[in-house]
């Protein structure tokens, strides 16, 4: 069994702490977070790097654009820029992918990663969103770079009601642009019962980019242009003798309105992908996704708190069909020139079982322990064949843990941690398609093991000072649909398949915070190492296939926060990663990662100020350094430009509710996004959306 690394080794690596956006000098409460650690605790004794978005500043990014990756590019710049597409595949985190929870509720889909699971809730039904930065398995299977978790709004007190009606448009063509959304949600508690249910609706039009030209509609992966989105949400609870069982629904839907195709550019001739309306020969893309969370919370058993919670989660995620077909798909067997789609499909169960104790035997330590299962149910068909594209593949993990934290040293937290996941893989004897030769694979149920250890602390200095350290390690399964779909040489069997063996990621950090009131700065120093890694690599079709290698990824977050005066605030936030992998197996990295596996050198300003009472105003800076990715030749093989954008946004009393008016990309920047010059397709060259202006009302009565 693996020993954990020396706590030395935690001290050569990095991270950097967080702050509740936006911060106000004489704001002394000190935000507690959950994500971290699984039960409430302070920032300041949490040895990791925690993002919290609070529900005013998603609402102000949120009046600019609607696109939940936007905004946490926007406030994260670690996060890869969003591909302002219905996919979000290449979006990473610290250089890997995240794993996205709804109330702690996993998103992300292990056997399958199809690229949709940041768009499984709207971010109007959302409280606020904590994001816990590199690999942690406190949450449990697939936080290679960290953890997002959604959480969803609370029943209130009182009767309280909210409407929220926007708009956006383009000056182009506004008709064609307009998207135009709707929001209402209702609250109350009676006695021991509360209730908080909301419904939203969206209608998204096209967009154009800096030179008046319609940007390319992504047919096949999925796009929010052009589209349809629903949003139907409740969450109830029972509170008694300081006890509480609650029931979280959700039910979520976006849908390409099938009334625009794509026009492919030309990468080398710098001409765009555009778009024309059209009828395609197939169904739309679409996400469907329905959570369901029943959790059951009692302060005290045993000596102990007790939080207990029940899931499941049925994801469809339907891929849109080409006018021309995709070769992939080809098969003599349906004659030539064959449409058809794809379609995830994915069916999670599950449990989590927390348990915290506090001074246990007297001493300043407590602990958090408890098990997760999961049960997943994934397969991916061609809907309009019926052919099997992923064949049905079962997933079972059970996780114990257990997590320490000690106090006894005066200005210092300790924390300490293990975990076992236990995982079983189970495949049926399946044949691939016609494109990867009709190979036949012998099912199998190969099981893997892995223990997961995680040790940090944080030390305050002075009572402006701090320091905070840790290890950690997650533990994630490849791609394992892609990788078996993908299956080209004959004689193979799911039992010994090494594309199969799981991630283990290995993430150190070391990071300081300065805060005296009036400025907060944070710096840190991050390594993430994965001796048997995953990088994504696009094909001649244009479908990606998995790449086991070693991988290596270092960088440094930094921010600074100013309140300049009792009005001003101004923010400044800088991301800067290095990512390489093992081109030729010989263990040693020696090639730099691309943009659809990391991101590029970020950054991010802002000012805001507050005018009055009733108006504030923000304006933003998003700067995108250029890259160059090299191979181990030292051979240039992809260049990124870099561009910069300008966003402004303010908020006013108007009457009873509040009007926020937005500019998205003020200056009109032209450039082409950094998915689209990372992996340069003449299908898909698409440009980054131009100046755009947003208005919504939001009434609360």
């Amino acid at each position: 069994m693996r020993q954990p690394p020396s706590f030395y080794r935690c001290l050569l690596c990095t991270s950097l702490t967080v702050l509740a956006l936006p911060a106000h000098a004489d704001d002394k409460v000190e935000e507690v977070v959950v994500t971290a650690s699984r039960v409430e605790k302070p920032l300041s004794t949490i040895p990791n790097t925690v993002t919290v978005i609070d529900q005013a500043a998603l609402a102000q990014q949120l009046s600019i654009q609607n696109d939940l990756s936007s905004v946490l590019g926007k406030l994260i710049p670690s996060f890869s820029p969003a591909r302002q597409k219905m996919t979000n595949a290449g979006e990473t985190l610290r250089g890997r992918k995240p794993l996205y929870l709804i109330d702690g509720i996993p998103q992300s889909n292990p056997l399958r990663s199809g690229g949709r699971d940041g768009h499984t809730i709207s971010p109007l039904m959302l409280e606020r969103v904590e994001v816990l930065h590199g690999a942690n398995a406190i949450h449990g299977l697939g936080a290679a770079g960290g953890i997002i978790n959604l959480i969803t709004k609370r029943p209130t007190e009182t009767l309280e009601q909210s409407l929220r009606v926007d708009v956006g448009f383009q000056t182009e063509r506004v008709s064609e642009s307009l998207d135009r959304g709707v929001h209402y949600s209702v609250s109350n508690r009676i006695d021991q019962f509360d209730v908080l249910a909301s419904v939203g609706f969206r209608d998204n039009g096209i967009a154009y980019d800096a030179n008046g030209e319609v940007i390319g509609v992504d047919n096949t992966q999925g796009d929010t242009m052009a589209s349809e989105q629903y949003d139907v949400f409740l969450k109830t609870g029972y509170n008694w003798n300081d006890q509480r069982v609650e029931l979280m629904v959700n039910r979520f839907n976006v849908e390409s309105d099938h009334k625009w195709t794509s026009v492919p550019g030309d990468v080398d001739a710098d001409i765009p992908t555009t778009a024309i309306r059209a009828e395609l020969p197939a169904e739309g893309a679409r996400n469907r996704v329905t959570t369901i969370g029943l959790s059951y919370e009692n302060p005290e058993i045993l000596g102990h708190s007790l939080r207990v919670q029940a899931f499941k989660q049925d994801f469809e995620a339907t891929y849109g069909a080409q006018i021309t077909p995709i070769a992939t798909f080809q098969d003599p067997a349906y004659g030539p020139d064959l449409i058809d789609q794809s379609q995830n499909n994915s069916e999670k169960i599950g449990a989590k079982i927390t348990l915290a104790k506090d001074q246990v035997g007297g001493l300043p330590l407590s602990l958090v322990y408890g098990i997760d299962i999961l049960q997943d149910k994934t397969w991916q068909e061609l809907v309009q064949t019926g052919r099997a594209w992923v064949p049905e593949t079962r997933y079972n993990n059970y996780a114990p843990y257990l997590q320490a934290e000690f106090t006894g040293i005066e200005n210092a937290t300790l924390t300490a941690g293990v975990r076992h996941e236990e995982s079983k893989l189970d495949v049926d004897d399946f044949t691939t398609l016609f494109r990867y030769g009709s190979q036949f694979v012998k099912g199998g149920a190969p099981d893997f093991s892995e223990t997961l250890y995680n040790i940090g602390g944080t030390y305050q200095f002075t009572e402006r000072w701090r320091a905070f350290a840790n290890y950690a390690e997650a533990f994630s399964m490849p791609d394992v649909g892609r990788v078996l779909r993908g299956i080209d040489q004959p004689d193979q069997d799911v039992e010994s398949f090494l594309n199969l063996q799981p991630i283990l990621t290995e993430n150190s950090e070391f990071g300081v915070e300065y805060d005296n009131g009036t400025v907060n700065a944070q710096l840190s120093y991050y390594v993430s190492d994965s001796d048997f890694g995953q990088r994504l690599q696009r094909g001649a079709d244009g479908i990606y296939t998995v790449k086991r290698e070693k991988t290596e990824v270092d960088g440094i977050e930094m921010r600074l926060a100013w309140n300049a005066t009792e009005a001003d605030i101004f923010d400044l936030r800088y991301a800067q990663a290095e990512g390489r992998y093992d081109s030729d197996q010989d263990g040693k990295v020696d090639s730099d990662l691309g943009g659809t596996n990391i991101s590029p050198d970020r950054v991010n300003l802002s000012w805001q100020r507050q005018w009055t009472p009733a108006l504030s105003s923000r304006i933003q800076v998003n700067h995108l350094r250029e890259r160059r990715v090299k191979d181990s030749n030292d051979v240039t093989v992809n260049q990124f430009d870099g561009y910069t954008t300008v966003d402004a946004s303010a908020e006013m009393n108007v009457g009873p509710g509040v009007l926020s008016v937005s500019v998205q990309n003020l200056t009109n920047r032209d450039y082409y996004t950094y998915y689209s010059q990372s992996s340069p397709n003449d299908l898909r060259n698409f440009k980054g959306i131009g100046r755009s202006f947003g208005m919504a009302y939001q009434l609360n009565f």
